[in-house]
């Protein structure tokens, strides 16, 4: 049976170019493009750090912000194929140096994959997220 891949695609197309978004305005175009307006967003805490747990899109947009503050000059990047079913859908991602750019440049400083749920529209309702690889405290 062969199912329809565009839409998870696609909704992972839009979760990138929010979590690529720098500037504010983007940023607020980008998260309300991609999510819903009561969605959440779920992530384990870093070591050291507090986990996110935000309803909304400005919510989303403020753990966007924290991440780029966190790590300027890094873009996030998927990780191979974007997986789902019904209103399921999963992928891997990276947080890569800007100035690597495709080619990868040095490692990942954070990986992970999420979970997110979608609408019938194909916009996110829910992200869970889990961290692969996080940089540590000195």
């Amino acid at each position: 049976m062969s199912v329809n891949t565009d839409r998870y695609e696609s909704a992972a197309a839009r979760y990138f170019e929010a979590w690529n978004a720098t500037e504010p305005e983007a940023l607020k175009k980008a998260v309300a493009a991609a999510w819903t307006a009561d969605s959440g967003y779920t992530d384990p805490p870093p070591e050291g750090g507090p986990p996110a747990d935000v309803r909304g899109h400005e919510g989303i947009a403020a753990v966007i912000k924290a991440a780029h503050e966190q790590f300027p000059g890094f873009v996030f990047r998927p990780l191979g194929a974007v997986d789902g079913h019904h209103d399921t859908a999963r992928f891997a991602w990276e947080l890569v140096s800007e100035a690597g750019g495709a080619s990868g440049g040095d490692s990942a400083p954070v990986a992970g994959f999420d979970v997110v749920t979608l609408d019938e529209e194909g916009r996110i309702r829910q992200v869970l997220g889990f961290l692969d690889r996080v940089p540590t405290r000195a």
